[in-house]
């Protein structure tokens, strides 16, 4: 399978734990890499890996990433759910999918609810969103007196049925 490349220009920040590594496609014909929750760099001791932050129900909280990213003019990073995650837990993305503008240079951060009945513990490292990248077109309004016929017309919300 060939897919076209970008490069996308990144930088790891301070907290952010080279153990994790960057974020990576899982599979080859995956469209997005897994971001990871980053609370803390771990201490020298690998296997004392710090960090984990408790999702109180029915509440929102926004999760870093230790990363900040340079998306290309002309494009937008998308962060949407996992389907593993959504499937699996009640974390949802609920302004998904979030945008990352080209001009943003600030951390990745993902906002997460949990609309769940119990508390949910994110743990560091844990694999919360996924970042697509994704061409931007900006439009140029053009007005009209009138616009082209369809079938459908002004037919909105259920006017096919269910």
């Amino acid at each position: 399978m060939i897919f076209s490349k970008i490069k996308i220009k990144v930088t790891p920040l301070p907290h952010f734990d080279p153990l994790l590594g960057f974020p990576r496609y899982e599979t080859e014909g995956a469209s997005g890499v897994d971001l990871r929750a980053c609370f803390v760099r771990p201490k020298e001791n690998k296997d004392n890996v710090e960090g984990r932050f408790l999702l109180k129900a029915k509440e929102k909280a926004l999760i870093p990433t230790g990363l900040a990213i340079e998306v290309p003019k002309g494009f937008e990073a998308q962060i949407r759910p996992r389907s593993g995650t959504s499937l699996k837990t009640n974390l949802s993305i609920p302004n998904s999918p979030g945008t990352i503008d080209s001009d943003y240079r600030g951390e990745i951060f993902v906002l997460v609810e949990n609309k769940g009945l119990e508390d949910y513990e994110i743990l560091h490292g844990m694999r919360i969103a996924q970042l697509v990248i994704l061409p931007v077109y900006h439009l140029e309004w053009e007005i009209v007196e009138t616009l082209s016929q369809t079938n459908r017309q002004q037919g909105g919300f259920g006017h096919t049925g269910i």
